[in-house]
């Protein structure tokens, strides 16, 4: 694409990205937390305790178990935009960014509550006796037939984001990680190793993808716990090592929020650019406000459109709040040089693990970028598979899973740079008819969370399971 073409996707991005989006977003979060009576900070640690108990609850013959539904949306959250993507925001954004991600992750917490509360009231059952919902279902059976467009738009959206923000921006950024680790081998880069790397991953992609959203839930469930949680604790190691300049940069978080500038140098200069690169990389990460987890919990063999809701809070809570932050306290306390005002990746927090590990750490984030993004694919997948179903029929399932996998190989060999601006932009387009949705029918999340908000105890399972929903 020449240089004419990137610039306009730039000045795309920026003004999807702009006031009128901001103030959607954050205006819906604020709405419904008010709405529900702060329900993420009263709920939190009861949603901790029902995950917690539920982990091992199998699947029923035709669905998938809550906890299954749990990982797939992690899988699709939890990817490569928790490393590369906090590394971008700070570098653009300043360090005042992350405090802006903070407060996308707590309104986004109530957001995507609200959003998988919707997708099982509104889901269908299929003829396999499986379940499928989303945004698309819930804006047409939800909103009525005369909005049926605004779904029928957010699956477009959602079909070609799943290429983008699902795919190509994964595949891309693995691909720029591994090479970096490549000199420790004395290996060089190549066109030909990353395509292999392409091919690879293509490959699983259509072996897991096209065996259902059974088959994606099983892997989702073995990977996102033991990726997490490794790369958590070799985060927090770093952290700890370098704990005396954690103030510091804590600090530099809360000023750079509303001043960057005193502590970029200038290089942000305004609250604006902070917010905005916070906000969107926020959304990027946690995916709360586009509706998409909301397709993996859709097929949980769940009565309780609340109770599943939950689980969304714990998505937020531990791709933004936990992952996020992680990542960025270790760039943030490492002392690494940060070119504010640029573009940065991964390379970034590679240097930061490296300047407490060594240069082996680097390997180590090769192979966590590969697995983050390989998962990412996974859920984004599953998506993409339910908008093209939605938009042309079951038949169609198969045909996304092939391309989803060839758009794995083209990704490889792809500018991560370009795909990132793309990715973003399909972001805002599905952000925005899903968000209006959520306003319109904010009188059935109520309805639906009553239980939650009437009753102080968290004994409220038994009130919960009176609440169906409607399969056909």
């Amino acid at each position: 694409m020449g240089t004419t073409a990137i610039i306009w996707v730039e000045r795309l991005n920026r003004f999807l990205w702009g006031c009128p989006a901001l103030i959607l977003i954050l205006g819906v979060g604020c709405y419904l937390t008010i709405r529900t009576g702060f329900l993420p900070i009263r709920k939190l640690g009861y949603t901790l305790k029902l995950v917690f108990r539920k982990l091992r609850q199998a699947p029923d013959t035709h669905g998938v178990s809550p906890f299954q539904a749990v990982c797939t949306a992690l899988a699709a959250t939890v990817g490569t935009g928790n490393i590369a993507g906090v590394a971008g925001a700070i570098a653009l954004g300043g360090p005042g960014a992350l405090f802006w991600m903070w407060v996308a992750a707590f309104l986004g917490m109530v957001v995507k509550y609200a959003e998988i509360v919707l997708a099982v009231r509104y889901r269908i059952q299929n003829e396999d006796g499986s379940f499928s919902g989303g945004p698309m279902y819930y804006i047409s059976r939800g909103m009525g037939n005369r909005w049926k467009w605004m779904g029928t738009l957010y699956c477009i959206f959602g079909v070609v984001a799943a290429f983008g923000v699902g795919n190509s921006t994964q595949i891309s950024t693995a691909v720029v990680s591994m090479n970096e680790a490549l000199p420790l081998f004395g290996l060089t880069p190549s066109f030909a190793g990353n395509l292999s790397m392409g091919l690879i991953l293509g490959a699983l992609v259509a072996l897991v993808v096209l065996g259902g959203a059974k088959r994606i839930g099983a892997v989702a469930e073995l990977l996102i716990p033991v990726m997490s949680v490794s790369y958590l604790l070799f985060g927090l190691g770093a952290v700890a090592v370098n704990y005396r300049a954690i103030p510091q940069a804590l600090n530099s978080v809360i000023s750079g929020a509303f001043c960057p500038k005193a502590v970029t140098g200038g290089a942000v200069g305004s609250l604006w650019i902070a917010m905005r690169t916070g906000v969107s990389k926020g959304v990027f990460t946690n995916e709360a406000g586009m509706g998409t987890a909301s397709m993996a919990h859709a097929g949980a063999n769940t009565k309780s459109p609340a109770e599943q809701g939950l689980y969304g809070i714990f998505e937020v809570f531990v791709d933004t709040i936990l992952i996020c932050t992680v990542t960025a306290l270790v760039i943030l306390t490492s002392g690494v040089s940060i070119s504010y005002g640029t573009s940065a990746g991964a390379e970034l927090t590679c240097l930061a693990f490296q300047s407490v590990y060594g240069s082996w750490i680097s390997l180590f984030l090769a192979l966590s970028m590969i697995l983050f993004a390989f998962a990412t694919i996974l859920g984004w997948g599953l998506y993409g598979t339910q908008c093209a179903c939605y938009l042309f029929g079951a038949r169609w399932g198969v045909l996304f899973g092939i391309l989803h996998a060839l758009t794995t190989i083209l990704g490889s060999v792809l500018s991560p740079t370009l795909v990132w601006s793309l990715a973003e932009i399909f972001n805002g387009l599905m952000a925005l008819p899903n968000l209006l949705a959520l306003l319109t029918l904010s009188s059935e999340i109520l309805r639906l969370s009553k239980p939650y908000l009437s009753i102080r105890s968290t004994r409220t399972s038994h009130a919960l399971s009176s609440i169906h929903s409607p399969t056909a």
